[in-house]
């Protein structure tokens, strides 16, 4: 069942712009762990929690019902962290939203 979109969820376009990021990313996850094992994550699904927590400031655990489970959020967030993901998707995103503004993509 597909829920109702949150205002702080990423666009279809947002999606296919960081992507790539993130496939690379879980690829070099599954062939360095132990099992192999991809996981059942819904990724996009995944970041959307992460920019619902991120804009609400509410706590992990508080995360809406509809969106995956906290501990996975909080997981894949910590990597994210860890990996330097999260700074990379930060920037790309931000580089979009600065060109449709017609600004320069980096600040000077």
């Amino acid at each position: 069942m597909e829920r109702k979109p949150y205002p702080s969820d990423l666009s279809d376009e947002q999606r296919a712009l960081i992507q790539p990021m993130i496939t690379a990313w879980k690829q070099d996850r599954v062939a360095r762990s132990a099992t192999g094992d991809p996981g059942t994550c819904d990724l996009r699904e995944v970041v959307n929690a992460i920019f619902y927590q991120n804009r609400t400031g509410c706590q992990w655990r508080y995360l809406p019902h509809d969106l995956p489970v906290w501990p996975a959020v909080f997981y894949y967030f910590t990597l994210w962290r860890q990996d330097g993901l999260d700074q990379r998707i930060q920037e790309l995103l931000r580089c979009q939203v600065r060109e449709r503004a017609r600004r320069l993509p980096v600040v000077r």
